[in-house]
């Protein structure tokens, strides 16, 4: 026999506490326990066979046994397939997260619609629209001829007795926040039931072999909102990110089972929905030409891809006692590292200005590769002299000054070549191959980049 008993639920972390508070110990936000109802098994309950009867035993297998690599369903859309490895595997789930507006449920109707044409059955359900809703969004993308089962549902039973029904290739739910389970007490949307309801479709699409990909919303620091265990459920988690009022989408896996996880897909939202951007440097870069005086180009990598993307930093007098630092699109923790070295191994002087740093086109960098071309730009943005034209810098800092290598300089160097860069400031390394006709300036200290762009000392 089961018993219930009261619980506080934080609805940001999913850690469970046995009386309420203002604040959540785990996790640090207030205001976010919810009291549910937890019903725990009877200790002893499972000591013995379940009402009289043997239970079947689970069956092993050697390590050494030989599977085939599981099959790939291709969506149409070739950056979605990048970043899920090559492909969808059957009896997989995913969890896709981003900002509302972003477009995440146009990138799954539009990827449900490619997968329609391909022949696969496909489900959408939705819990967040109506079904004319859906068909009028299907209209402007094009996709309203496509085969998709659509369904407008938020109750979990009956979501999943029209799965067992319909046996669809690709199930789409959109999103995992809104359905309920009528056996869990607790309201749509907490912790409880995102967990429970996940888990059931998590189990569905395990037994029937179907591609399960769920839509999740995120919190205000832009975390995929509920319990970390459904992130331990599916088995890859992708994140599409882009800054309101650009253009440009990312897409970017942060955990994948079948596949890498530093990929990166990258699309343009037209009238028209996402079109892939298969050359994301010439998106990123903008217009060609000389750069002013704080801009860098940063030759980074982003998976498999090499990416060229505009570094611009401002340092202006400051009109306050305590200086600002403003990032946009990279960690303001290593910016203050960076600074501290410039200001410690080469004597340039921040303390007075405020520092601006944005990484154009939206993108956000998480290489410690861009330290070099961050450098760059902030000592270009000091000394109001631009670097030499048409110049890549990569390289990460190291605290002592020291500039440590890079991976996949060959792939960087060929990307710059290719986009008709010439020069390049980089950490000091064997000859490359396929650099063409860039010429390489090596860089081995931070006081060699300040000596490079012609600055020593600036104030």
């Amino acid at each position: 026999m089961a018993k219930s008993d009261h619980i506080y639920t934080c609805q940001a972390c999913g850690a469970v506490w046995a009386k309420w508070a203002g604040k959540c110990e785990a996790c640090g936000e207030w205001n976010t326990l919810i009291e549910e109802t937890a019903r725990t098994a009877v200790p002893g309950a499972l000591a013995g066979p379940v009402g009289g009867k043997k239970s079947k035993g689970i069956s092993f297998v050697e390590l050494s046994g030989i599977g085939d690599p599981p099959p790939r369903i291709a969506t149409g859309i070739s950056e979605l397939d990048r970043v899920c490895g090559g492909g969808l595997v059957p009896a997989s789930a995913i969890l896709i997260g981003g900002d509302p507006g972003v477009g995440k449920s146009t990138l799954l109707l539009q990827a449900a619609a490619s997968l329609a044409r391909g022949g696969a059955s496909v489900a959408y359900v939705t819990g967040e629209e109506a079904e004319a809703q859906v068909q009028d969004r299907a209209r402007r993308l094009g996709a309203s001829d496509a085969a998709v089962h659509l369904a407008a549902e938020t109750d979990l039973r009956k979501i999943l007795e029209g799965l067992k029904t319909l046996k669809p290739d690709v199930v789409v739910m959109d999103s995992i926040q809104t359905v309920w389970a009528d056996g869990v007490e607790a309201a749509p949307g907490t912790v409880a039931q995102v967990r429970a309801c996940a888990h059931e479709l998590v189990r569905f699409a395990k037994k029937s072999g179907a591609v399960l990909i769920l839509v999740g919303h995120v919190t205000k620091d832009g975390q995929i909102a509920g319990p970390r265990v459904v992130e331990h459920l599916v088995d890859a988690v992708i994140y599409f990110e882009g800054e309101r009022g650009l253009p440009f989408r990312i897409l970017r896996a942060v955990k994948n089972r079948f596949g890498p996880t530093d990929e990166i897909g990258v699309f343009e939202m037209l009238e028209r929905g996402l079109v892939e951007t298969p050359n994301p440097s010439a998106l990123f870069l903008g217009e060609a030409g000389e750069r002013p005086s704080g801009a860098a180009v940063f030759a980074g990598v982003e998976g498999s891809r090499p990416v060229l993307v505009e570094i611009q930093a401002l340092a202006a007098p400051t009109a306050y006692g305590t200086p600002r630092r403003a990032v946009v699109g990279w960690d303001s923790a290593r910016l203050a590292m960076i600074l501290a070295v410039l200001e410690t191994r080469c004597g340039l002087s921040f303390s007075g200005r405020d520092v601006y740093l944005s990484v154009a086109g939206g993108l956000r960098i998480t290489e410690p590769a861009a330290d070099l071309a961050v450098a760059a730009a902030l000592i270009s943005a000091l000394a109001d002299r631009a670097l030499p034209k048409q110049c890549v810098v990569f390289g990460e800092v190291a605290l002592s000054g020291e500039v440590r290598p890079a991976g996949r300089s060959d792939l960087r160097l060929k990307e710059a070549a290719k986009l008709g860069f010439t020069n390049a400031f980089s950490p000091p390394q064997k000859k490359v191959s396929g650099a063409g006709a860039v010429k390489i300036k090596q860089i081995s200290h931070i006081a060699d980049l300040a000596a490079a762009i012609g600055v020593d000392g600036v104030d």
